[in-house]
C-alpha cells in the first residue's frame, strides 16, 4: 500500500539535499507519495538539481525553520508556518500519514506531542531506537522524550516497545526487560521497584531487570528505562562507538603488517559498520502519539532518509499504534499504580530537549 510521508525539508545538518536524495531513493522502491514542507522556492530549485530538472514530489510551503539553537517553546509559539509544526499539522488533517524530521528534536516532540496528543489510555509518549547485540538488535525506550517518569509511564513504554518488536521487527514474543543496577528483583530505585511488578503482572514476556553490562549481549528484545538514563546510555554508546573506530584506523595505519592485516579483515570490519550504522534504521519512532512520527539523525545521509521513509511505512503498514491500544486494553486492570496525570505542558517542559528553556519564554499553557 502507498502511504502519503510528510518530510520535514528544512530540517537536518546538511540542509535539504539528502532529504530529497533519500525520498527519491523511498519512492522507486515503495511508490510512496512524498511531500516535502519547507521553503518552496528553495526546495524546487533543490529538487530540480538532483532529478534533471524534474519536480517528482509534491511542496507544502512553509516559510519558517526552527533553528537548532532556538528555543522551541518559544520558536513553536512565535513560529506557526515552520516547517516541523506544518508537517505535524498535515498528519493531523490527514492530508499524511506520517512525518519524519531530522531536524530540531526537541521542536519535533513538542509539535506531535501538542498537536497529535498521545494515544487513548497513554500518558506519554518515548523516542524507540535499536541497539546491535550480539543476538542481532534491542530496542532502547524511552531515549529522551521524558526525564522524570512514574511506574506506570514505564510500564506503558514496554506495552509500546513490545508492540514495536512484534509487528515492525517480527519477534514473536519479545522479551522485555527493565535498565537497572542489578538483575536482582529488589534492585533500582523505588520507580523501578514498583514498574517491575506492574510489567511481571502484565501480558509481556517480562524477563526482569538487565544490567547495563548485559544490554549488547541481547538478552532481551526491549529494554525500558526513563528518557534521562535512556539519552546517557545512547550518547556514551554512540561516543565509545566513536572512539573504537578512531582507534583501529591508527591500529591498522601504524605499518606495513597493520595495513596488510587491515586487507585481510576489511570484509568483517565492513559487516561490522553495517550491523552499528545508524543509516541503516533510518530513525527512531515516537512511539505514542497519535500518528506516525520518525525521528531522525541530524546528520542522516540519502540512505538513513530512505531507511526512515521505509520505518514509517512498516509502522502504518502493521497498525502499530491500533496494536499498543489492544495491547493496553488487554492489560489495563494492573495499572492501579497509575499516577494522578498532569498537564501535558508541564510534561513537555519537563523533557530533556527543553531542559535549558528560559521561564520568561513560556508560552501560555494550553487550554
Amino acid at each position: 500500500m502507498a502511504w502519503k510521508i510528510a518530510i520535514d525539508a528544512m530540517g537536518g545538518d546538511k540542509g535539504p539535499a539528502p532529504l530529497i536524495q533519500g525520498a527519491l531513493l523511498a519512492a522507486a522502491e515503495s511508490g510512496s507519495e512524498i511531500i516535502l514542507v519547507g521553503d518552496e522556492h528553495l526546495l524546487a530549485a533543490e529538487m530540480k538539481i538532483h532529478t534533471n530538472g524534474g519536480l517528482p514530489f509534491g511542496i507544502r510551503h512553509a516559510p519558517q525553520v526552527i533553528e537548532m539553537q532556538e528555543s522551541p517553546a518559544a520558536a513553536f509559539r512565535k513560529k506557526k508556518a515552520a516547517s516541523i509544526r506544518v508537517a505535524v499539522e498535515m498528519v493531523q488533517a490527514d492530508e499524511a500519514d506520517a512525518v519524519i524530521s531530522a531536524g530540531h528534536t526537541g521542536a519535533t516532540l513538542m509539535a506531535a506531542t501538542l498537536i497529535l496528543k498521545t494515544l487513548p489510555g497513554l500518558d506519554r509518549a518515548a523516542i524507540a531506537t535499536l541497539l546491535p547485540t550480539m543476538q542481532g538488535h534491542t530496542i532502547l525506550i524511552d531515549i529522551g522524550a521524558n526525564v522524570d517518569c512514574k511506574p506506570t509511564h514505564l510500564y506503558q513504554f514496554g506495552i509500546m516497545g513490545s508492540a514495536y518488536a512484534t509487528h515492525v521487527l517480527q519477534r514473536e514474543r519479545p522479551r522485555v526487560g527493565m535498565l537497572s543496577i542489578g538483575e536482582e528483583d529488589n534492585k533500582g530505585n523505588e520507580t523501578t521497584k514498583e514498574a517491575f511488578q506492574l510489567l511481571r503482572k502484565s501480558s509481556l514476556n517480562f524477563v526482569g531487570n538487565v544490567e547495563a553490562k548485559a544490554v549488547y549481549r541481547g538478552c532481551a528484545d526491549v529494554i525500558v528505562c526513563d528518557g534521562f538514563i535512556g539519552n546517557i546510555a545512547l550518547k556514551i554508546s554512540e561516543s565509545f562507538a566513536e572512539m573504537t573506530e578512531s582507534f583501529l584506523k591508527k591500529a591498522f595505519m601504524r605499518d606495513a603488517r597493520s595495513r596488510l592485516g587491515y586487507l585481510l579483515l576489511k570484509p568483517s570490519l565492513s559487516h561490522l559498520k553495517h550491523q552499528m550504522d545508524y543509516a541503516e534504521y533510518g530513525g527512531a519512532p515516537l512511539l505514542g502519539v497519535n500518528g506516525t512520527c520518525i525521528i531522525a539523525h541530524g546528520a542522516s545521509s540519502a540512505k538513513a532518509i530512505k531507511n526512515a521513509i521505509g520505518l514509517a511505512e512498516r509502522l502504518l503498514t502493521h497498525h502499530v499504534n491500533t496494536h499498543i491500544q489492544e495491547d493496553l486494553a488487554a492489560n489495563g486492570d494492573i495499572q492501579e499504580l497509575n499516577p494522578k496525570k498532569v498537564s501535558l505542558w508541564r510534561h513537555i517542559r519537563g523533557s530533556i530537549p527543553f531542559s535549558r528553556e528560559r521561564d520568561d519564554l513560556e508560552p501560555e499553557e494550553p487550554a
